[in-house]
């Protein structure tokens, strides 16, 4: 077989040398198919020869497409999933396979909506938001889909997973720590950190041209208007890259799709009336829910009322900032309306505790690391806590804004009016504080007397000493 190479599917050159001696006309054919064969990626060729099958995160996007028409004829063996997570800017989640069908790819659609309705739930008890009150919606929406898409991916004989993550933003960290942790065994595939597809497909005009090249057609949607991308689940929606990344560019370019901005709610205020039990929303507007739909209808509520969009610098894993504007009225509808359960049944020392554990379930979800055991030790223990946050809390919402109303049917709340009011009452004796400040003065004096107090303001004096 004049020297073939079945891994390689290339001549030796001994042989390609020998050929084109007796045949000059072949030299140019031959190089042509060097050159090419030269392009092929070493990663791609290994799953070839070892048989893996690729299962392909996808969202039906030109990325995906090219992804996974590049690897079929590669001759890798593809398998494509998505996961329904409540995407609220995908009209019809099934559109994802009628895009991805002309690939010649079978591509299976995994509901997770129950799932990611649950993960926000969890977010919410601990208060885990992230760097400017991001609601970390691309941090929980990632290990729903990682896991749900793996167990998925598992059923279909695959043996590799591949996200189409940049070599630049937190994803790729996230996608394969998630698959190490839940499967060791398994591999990962980032096709935008193979360096044959990144000298392949430079931008997206290369990648259309591929596309064409093959007969696929792939039309983008004008972004004249639309200057930034776009990342969305049911729990929020994030908006970054392009005009975005600078910070001159004002926040209200951004054309909201959960909602309205401030100035375009309603003139008239609107109340809603929340049940929380144990530090879970069970009801809204007197009406039992599931997780899901108190989620889809927190969202339509605080949506419609402007709340919920903000503007972030956040902390990458990577060390670098980002600049985001974020959508999450539900998220942060049900948040605010817990917190105040929250100020009610927490005493102080168990407040500061929240706080510790809370910073520390949103820098491990944002991180990649929610299955991590500090992870879900924190989280166990945020659970406790929670345990006496039932009641009821009744708020208005006007133009972005959430305000406080009522609080009832709140057994475990230790406020009490008469302790801590300013008029007489039957609580606590203003003349019993005599004794506790006492004890307290020796502290005090104790510190004066040593010369360890400064009245000076702190600026002025930094600033001299400079």
């Amino acid at each position: 077989m004049m020297g073939y190479n079945p891994l390689t599917g290339m001549l030796s050159y001994c042989r390609i040398k020998q050929f084109c001696l007796f045949f000059p006309w072949a030299f140019v054919s031959f190089a042509m198919s060097a050159e090419s064969q030269s392009m092929e990626s070493e990663i791609l060729t290994s799953y070839v020869a070892q048989g893996d099958i690729v299962g392909i995160c996808v969202s039906g996007g030109l990325d995906s497409k090219t992804v996974a028409l590049r690897l079929r004829k590669a001759g890798v063996k593809v398998k494509c999933f998505t996961a329904d997570i409540g995407q609220p800017d995908e009209e019809d989640i099934n559109d994802v396979v009628k895009k991805m069908s002309p690939c010649g790819v079978e591509t299976v659609i995994v509901d997770l909506k129950d799932d990611i309705a649950e993960g926000a739930f969890e977010a919410i008890a601990c208060n885990a938001s992230y760097d400017g009150g991001y609601w970390q919606s691309t941090g929980i929406g990632r290990y729903v889909t990682a896991r749900g898409l793996l167990q998925e991916m598992k059923k279909h004989g695959c043996t590799v997973l591949s996200h189409g993550a940049t070599g630049r933003g937190n994803d790729q960290v996230r996608f394969e720590r998630y698959v190490n942790v839940m499967d060791p065994s398994f591999k990962v595939y980032a096709p935008w950190r193979d360096p044959t597809l990144l000298k392949e497909f430079p931008g997206r005009t290369q990648m259309m041209e591929y596309l064409h090249k093959h007969g696929l057609d792939h039309k983008i949607v004008s972004q004249a208007k639309k200057r930034y991308s776009t990342d969305a689940n049911i729990c929020g929606l994030s908006n970054e890259a392009e005009d975005l990344e600078s910070i001159t560019t004002p926040m209200t370019i951004v054309n909201p799709v959960m909602g309205v901005w401030p100035k375009d709610a309603p003139q008239v205020s609107e109340q809603v009336v929340l049940r929380f039990e144990h530090g879970r929303c069970v009801a809204l507007n007197d009406t039992p829910m599931k997780p899901l739909q108190v989620l889809q209808e927190a969202n339509k509520l605080a949506g419609r009322n402007g709340v919920g969009i903000s503007n972030a610098l956040e902390n990458r894993i990577l060390g670098t900032k980002s600049r985001g504007v974020y959508e999450a009225p539900g998220m942060c509808l049900l948040g605010q309306a817990l917190t105040y359960v929250y100020q009610a049944v927490l005493d102080r020392r168990s407040t500061a505790l929240f706080s510790q554990l809370s910073q520390h379930v949103a820098d491990q979800i944002y991180d990649g690391r929610y299955f991590d055991p500090s992870t879900r030790a924190a989280i166990s223990a945020i659970w406790q806590l929670a345990e006496p946050a039932t009641g009821t809390v009744k708020v208005e919402l006007y133009k972005g804004h959430i305000h406080f109303l009522a609080l009832s049917d709140c057994p475990h709340s230790i406020y009490f009016e008469a302790d801590s009011s300013m008029e007489a009452s039957e609580g606590l004796n203003p003349v019993s504080s005599q004794g506790y400040l006492e004890v307290s003065s020796v502290e005090a004096k104790s510190l004066a007397k040593a010369g360890l107090i400064d009245t000076a303001s702190v600026w002025e004096k930094r600033n001299k000493s400079a």
